[in-house]
């Protein structure tokens, strides 16, 4: 007998078991607070979706159909393994498998103790958690009157008016406060497509801030969508006939194709008639009823049944992320697919501000000009920019170079080459990737770099050029869904040594030894895990880099492409990211003659003795282009470009406005007037007008003199408008 009732007590407890889930040790069973409990039967035991999602250490590796949403069996059991050994803030348990994402911080939790201890979870992309002390705060504006009780917009209870970890606001209205439970019923309830503010009814900029503030919401339809003929009563169609006197012997209800087909009233569609009971033609497809003909004094004109317009498309779920990036909503409708970048960045060009942000740079010093622009309180992006230079290397300029647009664009062009040797990137010159500085995350330095990425591309700068084709996927996606190799990774660094030593490996021996003497890169990483044979190396390698690039660099990377949304540039690449590859990666290609040809429209005069006397300047024009790109000149294409645009490349944007060509004729002596003299002298060297971005070419009468005057004028602009290289 007592045999008997152990069994049955262990039996008891052994189902006990199965029912809690194996990482949080919690039975509770709330879709909307903890995500779908799955229970694998034939593995004996149960798991919640959100401890799977928030877990520090397991990634989802497989299909969606594999295992729980794509988290393998095999990685499960692995985090529960590793989670038994670390001890939860909270509850002083084994078990623990939730660790604060700030690198300083040690507290680790289950997933209900972190709710409890007011821990944040953002549902998008690698899941990052917050503890108490690192996590995001609201700091809205909120109504300053609070003379009326308030209360929860969604169950109506009364609230106190402060923001909270259990209390949350809406970021674009002031009157709509709500418990975070509700809030995050409510997202569960209305999905990705139905979840907005109560009360002022926004969707964009609520649903961005309740991801931040640690709200999940599916992305799937509503739940009273999904209900299995929740409005099937709408497609039944009205099928009875209503003339006075119905002739068919089948009955009122009774349609068939034919004399007594019941057609409805193509204006309300709430009365029929047999065609055979009102006299009306065999082909009639178009009737309306007496109250419709009657309501619009008989003159009701008959129109077409409508057209059956395409079921919206639901958005599938998402491989890697069952969230999609807070800016999947907010994106702006574009027209037409765009062939080119400029297209895109000149739509986000303000539009001409009488308002102009003055800008300093103390000798060379861009980068730090630019940091002291965007952190002014002031600060406004769509003011354009007025530079100026202060040091004695730049007292010397002809005052056509000394402000305006060509210091403008030198400025951003010199601002761009900082940025990229700033101590916020690492990796050889042209293919950069994000470092991670703790003094640079103190001071927001990669929102500010981000900021300033934005403002160069549409304010004229030069393209970006030296990010890494590993950066630009860890940013945009781009290759969509690809996994990160080893060789995105900065070369020459300790943790890239460390990756390669065991992608090295050569046998399971030699993995062994190699993650041993590792073991504390592995720990950190949550990739110290045994490994049975030495086909385990790949997707222990792949973790490693995952790590390396966006784990362990999430916060920069997330501060970096909140500075890339001034402006909207940041929700154009997520929209069109393979059109703007070449703008961030790879832009600097070599300028050839014909391209810079291609970029001027060329004014001739309308006298035709004048235009005569232009058509062999143009050819001396285009022989010269052809000189400078084989170095026959002194004067290189950059030179040209510089001097008649002021910008030592072709900026994103494109030059705006288009660059012309016109030309400058001698005055003949018998023409003068007392100021010709001028002109004279004038025309004798080509002029340029950066701010226009036009130039005049003299006419000369032969090649020689042609060039040797563009020669001499270009190169003492070059000598005293020196590269920022």
């Amino acid at each position: 007998m007592r045999k008997k009732l152990r069994r049955l007590r262990d039996t008891d407890k052994s189902s006990k078991g199965e029912e809690c889930c194996a990482l949080c040790k919690c039975s509770d069973d709330d879709p909307a607070l903890f995500g779908e409990k799955v229970k694998l039967e034939e593995h004996k035991f149960s798991v919640h979706y959100f401890c799977l999602l928030t877990s520090s250490g397991v990634y989802q590796r497989g299909e969606e159909n594999e295992g729980v949403f794509g988290f393998l069996v095999d990685d499960i059991k692995q985090e529960v393994r590793r989670a038994a050994r670390m001890t939860c803030y909270g509850c002083k348990k084994k078990g623990a498998c939730i660790g604060c994402n700030v690198s300083s911080c040690r507290r680790v939790v289950h997933f209900p103790c972190g709710r409890k201890l007011m821990f944040i979870t953002q549902y998008n992309e690698i899941f990052p958690s917050y503890c108490q002390d690192h996590s995001p705060t609201q700091s809205l504006c909120v109504d300053s009157d609070f003379s009326l009780p308030q209360s929860c917009s969604i169950c109506l209870d009364s609230i106190e008016p402060v923001l909270s970890y259990s209390v949350l606001k809406c970021p674009s209205c002031h009157a709509s406060w709500f418990h975070r439970d509700c809030v995050q019923h409510q997202a569960h309830s209305a999905g990705l497509f139905f979840f907005r503010c109560t009360l002022c009814n926004n969707k964009e900029n609520f649903q961005q801030e309740m991801v931040r503030m640690g709200i999940y919401i599916p992305e799937r339809d509503a739940s009273w969508e999904l209900e299995a003929n929740a409005y099937s009563e709408l497609l039944e169609v009205y099928n009875h006939c209503d003339s006075v006197t119905c002739v068919c012997n089948e009955g009122r209800t009774y349609s068939k194709k034919g004399w007594f087909e019941v057609i409805r009233c193509c204006l309300c569609g709430s009365r029929g008639t047999h065609r055979k009971c009102s006299n009306l033609k065999l082909d009639t497809t178009d009737w309306a009823c007496i109250d419709c003909i009657n309501a619009t004094d008989g003159k009701a004109s008959l129109v077409a049944s409508p057209q059956s317009g395409q079921k919206r498309r639901l958005l599938s779920k998402r491989h890697l992320t069952p969230m999609p990036s807070p800016l999947d909503c907010k994106r702006p409708c574009t027209r037409v697919r765009p062939e080119s970048p400029e297209e895109l960045l000149r739509s986000l060009l303000p539009h001409s501000c009488p308002v102009s942000a003055q800008v300093e740079v103390h000798r060379d010093q861009a980068l730090l000009a630019g940091l002291d622009l965007v952190r002014r309180t002031d600060f406004d992006p769509t003011h354009s920019l007025s530079v100026r230079f202060k040091g004695e290397q730049h007292l010397t300029l002809p005052s056509a170079h000394c402000a305006g647009d060509a210091t403008r664009k030198y400025f951003l062009n010199l601002l761009m080459q900082q940025i990229q040797n700033s101590v916020v990137f690492e990796g050889p010159i042209g293919s950069k990737n994000l470092a991670l500085d703790t003094q640079a995350l103190r001071e927001d330095l990669y929102f500010d770099i981000g900021s300033l990425l934005a403002l160069c591309l549409v304010h004229g700068g030069p393209p970006i050029g030296f990010f890494s084709h590993g950066l630009y996927q860890c940013l945009f996606n781009y290759p969509a869904n690809c996994p990160l190799s080893l060789n995105h990774m900065t070369p020459e660094t300790h943790f890239t040594q460390q990756v390669h030593q065991i992608a090295a490996a050569k046998s399971l021996y030699e993995l062994k030894k190699v993650m041993k003497a590792n073991w504390e890169f592995l720990e950190v990483a949550g990739c110290n895990r045994p490994v049975t044979s030495l086909d385990d190396r790949e997707a222990l390698v792949e973790d490693l880099v995952s790590f390396t690039m966006i784990t362990r660099m999430q916060l920069p990377l997330q501060r970096l492409r909140d500075g890339l949304r001034t402006l909207g540039v940041f929700d154009q690449v997520q929209l069109f990211p393979s059109v703007f590859f070449g703008v961030y990666c790879d832009a600097r290609e070599a300028m050839t003659a014909e391209m810079l040809g291609r970029l001027f429209a060329i004014n001739f005069s309308e006298q035709q003795e004048m235009r005569n006397l232009e058509t062999p300047i143009v050819s001396f024009w285009r022989h010269l282009l052809l000189e400078c790109e084989v170095g026959r000149s002194s004067i290189s294409l950059q030179d040209i470009l510089c001097f008649v645009t002021g910008a030592e490349e072709l900026p994103a944007v494109g030059l705006r406005p288009p660059p012309t060509i016109s030309f400058l004729h001698h005055v003949k002596p018998e023409e003068q007037t007392e100021n010709a003299v001028e002109c004279w002298d004038d025309g004798l060297f080509p002029q340029s007008k950066p701010a226009t971005n036009h130039l005049l070419l003299p006419v000369t009468s032969t090649y020689k003199v042609f060039k040797s005057s563009m020669e001499q004028a270009i190169s003492h602009h070059v000598h005293l408008f020196p590269s920022g290289s």
